[in-house]
């Protein structure tokens, strides 16, 4: 670890966070502390940084909701925290599990890690799951490679426990079933079940509800908030959808461009954002109170920029509909500051941004 001082956004990260009913505060070390995190690709027209700066804080039991569109960096993160990057990706940073620095690991120690200590639910469970081998006997995989003092039946045993945890009807005979005889809400729980199967600290869901219907988003966010509830575990959620977050997250973390441009509590960042990338994609989400017949959703203008080819200054300003320019925001890059008790925009004006129709009606009667 490093003996700089830390941005000012990590200093008080053990401040309380509100949670919709349940205010949500941190207690103790971090679980998972990621430092000026940065990813860099070599192209044939220069480098590609994926992730630029990135920084956030990760406690036991909370679930930290990483959003933005494709291509802003955001399960790339992710599998940097994990080590599973191609060697060609030039990694930088620190990311520190419960105090332990393991960035560049061995791939030994990182075989070790992963799935014990740290897992991750991919986004498409049906290419993560091998085709050809049942189910219950994947599962037993994850398992029996943690704990090499388990015998066979009491390895098996383990994984209908586990396919039973995430709400499989009928673990045992399913357990003996493949991949392909799985519905798409089912795959993505046994996916959950292998994940949690050696009780990891750090759980990291990449789009675990994609291409799912709502009521089957539904059931496997309540077994990710199950498998929470068991074992005190930490969650990174990545995802684009705000639905989503709004319901199972503690705090919210926005990337752009391979940046992170707000971060703070859920109802500081739904009910009073601070950047206007967050209330573009707030404002883009359907309303149940306007007539979709005479009024169209809002959309943010423009396309996201290309990774290697970055406007100068602030890479949303061509899309910003608050954007001053030319100064500052097409000649300074805005850094990532404290704007509230719990939240920080990396946005020139901030503090500026006024109150929009959607977030008055929307927010909380004591604001």
């Amino acid at each position: 670890m490093s003996d700089g001082p830390l941005p000012e956004y990590l200093d008080e990260a053990s401040g309380p966070v509100a949670r919709h009913k349940v205010a949500f505060r941190p207690s103790g070390e971090p679980v998972l502390s990621v430092r000026d995190l940065h990813v860099t690709f070599s192209t044939d027209d220069g480098p590609l940084t994926a992730v630029d700066g990135l920084s956030y804080d990760l406690h036991a039991n909370e679930v930290l909701g990483i959003v933005g569109e494709s291509g802003s960096g955001k399960s790339v993160s992710s599998m940097a925290v994990l080590g599973l990057l191609p060697k060609s990706a030039k990694v930088t940073g620190e990311i520190l599990l419960n105090g332990s620095d393991i960035l560049g690991l061995k791939e030994s120690d990182a075989l070790q890690l992963r799935g014990a200590r740290i897992s991750m639910v991919f986004q498409d469970a049906l290419a993560a799951l091998n085709p050809v081998f049942k189910v219950g006997s994947q599962i037993a995989e994850a398992v029996a490679a943690h704990h090499p003092e388990m015998k066979g039946p009491e390895v098996r045993e383990r994984a209908i426990e586990l396919l039973e945890i995430v709400g499989i009807p009928n673990p045992r005979a399913r357990a003996d079933q493949y991949p392909h005889e799985y519905s798409g809400g089912m795959r993505q729980r046994a996916m959950i079940a292998m994940a949690i199967a050696n009780d990891p600290d750090v759980l990291i869901a990449d789009e675990p509800t994609t291409a799912l219907d709502v009521t089957i988003q539904a059931q496997v966010l309540e077994v990710l908030e199950r498998v929470q509830g068991r074992a005190n575990t930490a969650i990174i959620l990545i995802t684009h959808d705000l639905g989503v977050v709004a319901g199972v997250a503690d705090r919210v973390l926005v990337m752009y461009a391979g940046k992170q441009v707000e971060l703070g509590d859920v109802d500081d960042v739904f009910y009073r954002s601070r950047h206007p990338y967050t209330r573009g994609l707030l404002a883009s989400l359907p309303r149940l109170d306007v007539d979709a017949r005479t009024e169209r959703l809002h959309r943010i203008r423009g396309q996201p920029p290309s990774l290697v080819f970055l406007p100068p200054g602030c890479a949303f300003h061509p899309r910003c509909e608050d954007a001053r320019l030319p100064e500052p925001c097409s000649t300074a890059v805005p850094e990532l500051r404290k704007i509230g008790p719990r939240q920080w925009s990396a946005c020139h004006f901030a503090e500026e941004l006024p109150v929009t129709d959607d977030q008055a009606s929307y927010a909380p009667e004591a604001g």
